[in-house]
C-alpha cells in the first residue's frame, strides 16, 4: 500500500496470486481498503471483463512481470463510491466502465472494490447492465485506435481480421461494417465460421486450411487486403502481408501465436507493418474522449452490440482463467461476476 494512504474499518475481497503458474494460483484474499489519492475514485466492482493478458500476467509471459503478491485486472464496471482531490468529472453513485490504461501492479481491479485513476474512466452505456458494461470498451476502443486514429478505414476497404473469434475480433467485425467497409475473418478452425458469419462478417476464412495469402485474395475479388487487424503476429504475418494491395497496412495487435514476428523480406506490395497496444489510446486524453464518443454513438446507433461469451462468478475465478486460455472459446468476452 503506498504511503499516506488511510484505510477504512472495512475490508473487501480481492483475487491475487502469490507466485506464477496455473490458474490454481489464484486465492481470494480479504484486504483493507483504502481511500483514493489525488486524481484517483474508490469504486464498488460489479462486474470485470477478462482478458487474455491477466493469463499471461498470472503466469510470468505479459510485456510486464508482476511484483507479488499481485493483483490482476484492468477492465470492469461499477459505481463511484469516493472521489479524491482533483477529480471534477465523477462523482458518488456514477455508474462508471473502467477502460485499460495502467499497469496491474499499480491499479488491480479483480476485486469487490478498487481504487483505480479517474482519467481510466469512462461513463457506463445507458440501457446497459454491469456484466454487458464490463464488456464494452477494452474491444471497441482497441479496434476504434486502428481504424480511426492509426488508419481511416474508407468504405469498401476490405479489412482482414485474424483470431476474429475473440471479443477484438467481433467488435472488429461490427465496427468495420458500421465504417462501410468490408470485414473478412479468419479463424484457426471451421468450428466458429458460422458464428463469424452471424455476427456480420462477409467471409470467413479458415487459416489453417491451404494458402492463407491466396485465401484472402480471393475474398478480395483478388484485390488484397486494404488493412489487416492481426491478433496473432508470428510467421503468419508474412502470409498476411503477401496477401495485401499495395498501399495497405497490417497493424500486429497481439502475440496469440506465442512466435516471433520477423519483418517480411522484398518482393511484395509496399505495406506498413506497424505494432498496436490499446494504451496508445486510453493514455491519451483527447484520442480517449474520441473513443468514447465513437463507440456510445455506435451503441446508440445499434451498429455495435457486445457479446458476452459467459459469465463466471467470482468465486469461480480459477475456472474463469481456465476457460481464457482454451481453444473452445465461443466468440465474445468472458466476464466475471462480483455481485
Amino acid at each position: 500500500m503506498a504511503a499516506g494512504f488511510r484505510t477504512f474499518g472495512s475490508m473487501a475481497r480481492k483475487i491475487r496470486f502469490h507466485e506464477l503458474g496455473g490458474p490454481e494460483v489464484l486465492h481470494i484474499e480479504d484486504l483493507p481498503v483504502r481511500s483514493p489519492g489525488p486524481g484517483e475514485v474508490r469504486l464498488r466492482v460489479d462486474a470485470i471483463g477478462l482478458n487474455r493478458a491477466e493469463v499471461n500476467f498470472r503466469r510470468g509471459t505479459y510485456l510486464e512481470q508482476p511484483v507479488l503478491p499481485a493483483g490482476l485486472g484492468t477492465e470492469c464496471s461499477g459505481e463511484v463510491l469516493e472521489v479524491g482531490p482533483g477529480v471534477e468529472r465523477w462523482k458518488a453513485g456514477d455508474a462508471v466502465s473502467v477502460v485499460p490504461a495502467f499497469s496491474q501492479n499499480d491499479y488491480p481491479v479483480y476485486a469487490e472494490e478498487a481504487v483505480v485513476p479517474a482519467a481510466a474512466l469512462v461513463a457506463r452505456p445507458p440501457g446497459l447492465d454491469a456484466v454487458t458494461a464490463a464488456a464494452v470498451w477494452m474491444p471497441y476502443v482497441t479496434v476504434y485506435g486502428m481504424v480511426a486514429e492509426i488508419v481511416r478505414v474508407r468504405p469498401g476497404d476490405h479489412v482482414v481480421i485474424t483470431a476474429a473469434s475473440n471479443s477484438i475480433g467481433v467488435a472488429a467485425i461490427q465496427v468495420v461494417r458500421y465504417l462501410g467497409a468490408v470485414p473478412v475473418a479468419t479463424t484457426p478452425t471451421g468450428a466458429q465460421r458460422q458464428a463469424l458469419l452471424d455476427a456480420g462478417a462477409e467471409t470467413v476464412i479458415v487459416s489453417g486450411e491451404g494458402d492463407l495469402a491466396a485465401a484472402i485474395r480471393d475474398a478480395t475479388g483478388g484485390a488484397g487486403a486494404d488493412l489487416v487487424l492481426d491478433a496473432e503476429g508470428g510467421p503468419q504475418v508474412e502470409q498476411l502481408v503477401r496477401a495485401c494491395a499495395d498501399g495497405a497496412t497490417v497493424i500486429v495487435h497481439g502475440g496469440l501465436s506465442g512466435q516471433p514476428t520477423p519483418l517480411p523480406g522484398g518482393g511484395y506490395a509496399a505495406v506498413w507493418l506497424r505494432r498496436y497496444r490499446v494504451f496508445e489510446i486510453t493514455g491519451d486524453p483527447a484520442a480517449l474522449r474520441r473513443a468514447e464518443h465513437f463507440v456510445l454513438a455506435g451503441l446508440a446507433a445499434g451498429a455495435f452490440t457486445p457479446m458476452v461469451d459467459r459469465v463466471f462468478d467470482f468465486d469461480d475465478v480459477a475456472a474463469a482463467h481456465a476457460y481464457v486460455d482454451s481453444p473452445d472459446r465461443a466468440p465474445g468476452k468472458p466476464v466475471l461476476r462480483v455481485r
